[in-house]
C-alpha cells in the first residue's frame, strides 16, 4: 500500500542515512517486528533493552512509510479532547490517556539526549480557537486538564494576538511539547540497537504469519522464514493487510513547509500550534527556519485521487495561514501527504488481537502518533518479558 505522495521535508532533508540488507536466508529469533518506521524502531529499542533477540523486517526501505511523512510533532493531546474523551471513554482512562501520553513525551527527550541525538527541540504548544461558539468548550477543556494536573494557561483573544501575532478568539497553552526529526531518529534508534545484536533487514516484504507449535511462522516474498517466538506488528495503516479494516478510518492528509525564512523565530518561543477547526489546521517551525502546517483530511479514496490533491491542499492551508496571520508571508517550498487512520475513540490499538494469537500490535493512530508508539514500545516490551503493565487495558483491542 502506497502510503505517501509529494516531497516529504524529512525525506528531501535527511535522504537515506544507512543501507540495511535484504534478508536472503532464513532466520530464528525471540521476537519479529514487522515495520521499520517509528514505531517498529521504537519497540526494537525496547525489546532490545529488555534483552530479547529480535529481528526487524519492512517491505520498503527503512522509515519511507508513514515516518518520513510525519511533521514529527510530540504532544500529549489527542484528536479528542480531554472533556469530550472522558465522556467517551470514562475519566479514569480519559485522564490516564493523556498522562501517559505526556510522560511518553519526558521518556522520548530523555532517549533522544542518550542517543546523542540532535534535531528535536523542547516546546510549549497552543491549542486555540477562532470561532466565539468555541470558547465555553474551550473554557471546558482548560478545567479538564487543570483538574488532570497539566501545566496549561487559558488565554485570551488579546493575550494571543500581542504575543503570537495570530488571530484567534481564545486558547489553552501548554508547557509541555516537542518536536524532533522522527525519520532520522527511526534511523537513530536502529543503528543503536545493531550495536546490541539486533539485525534490521528492509526491502523484505512479509506475506504471511502463521502460528507453528510454539512458535511464529514469517514468510516473505521471496520465501524466506523467520521463525520466532512473538511477533510484534508495527506495520501501522497497513496492518489492514493482517487484520482487516476493522479498527481505523483511513484519512489523507496534507502538509506543506515554507522556504527558510529568517535567522530570527516566526513567532514568540516557536510554540506549536493547531486549532479546534473543521479540517483543522497546525502550525509549528524548524529548526532551520521554516513553518510547517498540515491539515485539510480527506476520507482516503484512493492514491490517485492524494496525489491529485496535494496542490489543491496546499492552496487551501495557505489561505487557512494567512487569516491567521495576516502579516506574515509564507512561500511554499515542498508538499506532500500521507496516509493517516483514526479511531473511533481516538486511542491507539496495543497489544494482542483475539484473531491472531502470538501477535503484539503496535498502532500508533491518531494525531500523536509518536507517541502512541513509545506508549506501545513500553507496554508490548513489558508484556513479552512477563511484566504487568497498568496501561494496558486502556489502549486493548477488547476496550
Amino acid at each position: 500500500m502506497e502510503l505517501v505522495a509529494g516531497y516529504p521535508y524529512w525525506l528531501i532533508k535527511s535522504g537515506l542515512p544507512y543501507q540495511y540488507p535484504k534478508l536472503t536466508e532464513n532466520k530464528r529469533c525471540s521476537v519479529a517486528i514487522v515495520g521499520g518506521g517509528i514505531s517498529g524502531a521504537l519497540a526494537a529499542y525496547c525489546c532490545t533493552r529488555a534483552g530479547m533477540e529480535c529481528i526487524l523486517v519492512d517491505g520498503r526501505t527503512i522509515g519511507l512509510g508513514s515516518t518520513c511523512a510525519s511533521t514529527s510533532l510530540l504532544q500529549y493531546e489527542l484528536d479528542v479532547p480531554l472533556h469530550k474523551l472522558k465522556k467517551t471513554v470514562g475519566s479514569r482512562h480519559a485522564i490516564r490517556a493523556y498522562q501517559v501520553c505526556a510522560e511518553a513525551i519526558d521518556k522520548l527527550l530523555a532517549l533522544m539526549k542518550e542517543l546523542d541525538f540532535k534535531e528535536y527541540s523542547k516546546k510549549q504548544s497552543l491549542f486555540f480557537s477562532r470561532h466565539k461558539a468555541e470558547m465555553e468548550s474551550m473554557q471546558e477543556e482548560y478545567l479538564a486538564r487543570k483538574e488532570a494536573g497539566f501545566d496549561v494557561q487559558l488565554l485570551s483573544s488579546t493575550e494571543i494576538k500581542k504575543e503570537y501575532g495570530l488571530n484567534a478568539t481564545c486558547g489553552i497553552l501548554s508547557n509541555k511539547a516537542a518536536s524532533n526529526n522522527a525519520y532520522l531518529f527511526t534511523h537513530t534508534l536502529l543503528q543503536h540497537c545493531l550495536t546490541k545484536g539486533f539485525q534490521v533487514f528492509d526491502r523484505t516484504k512479509v506475506r504471511i504469519v502463521k502460528g507453528k507449535n510454539n512458535d511464529q511462522i514469517l514468510q516473505t516474498d521471496e520465501g524466506f522464514l523467520i521463525q520466532c517466538k512473538h511477533v510484534i506488528n508495527a506495520s501501522g495503516y497497513e496492518v489492514i493487510n493482517f487484520i482487516g479494516n476493522k479498527i481505523v478510518n483511513l484519512d489523507c492528509t496534507y502538509a506543506v513547509i515554507s522556504e527558510s525564512m529568517t535567522t530570527g523565530s516566526m513567532w514568540k518561543d516557536d510554540i506549536i500550534m493547531w486549532n479546534t477547526d473543521d479540517p483543522y489546521l497546525y502550525l509549528c517551525t524548524t529548526p532551520d527556519h521554516r513553518i510547517m502546517m498540515g491539515g485539510r483530511d480527506e476520507p482516503f479514496v484512493n492514491m490517485k485521487t492524494m496525489h491529485r490533491y496535494v496542490d489543491k491542499k496546499t492552496h487551501l492551508l495557505e489561505k487557512d495561514f494567512r487569516k491567521c496571520f495576516p502579516s506574515l508571508s509564507f512561500k511554499k517550498e515542498f508538499a506532500w501527504s500521507g496516509v493517516f487512520g483514526k479511531t473511533k475513540d481516538a486511542l491507539p490499538y496495543i497489544g494482542s488481537h483475539p484473531d491472531t494469537p502470538g501477535i503484539s500490535y503496535a498502532l500508533g493512530f491518531g494525531g500523536n502518533g509518536i507517541t502512541f508508539s513509545m506508549v506501545a514500545a513500553e507496554i508490548i516490551a513489558d508484556l513479552l518479558g512477563g511484566k504487568k503493565n497498568g496501561d494496558a487495558e486502556i489502549f486493548s483491542f477488547a476496550r
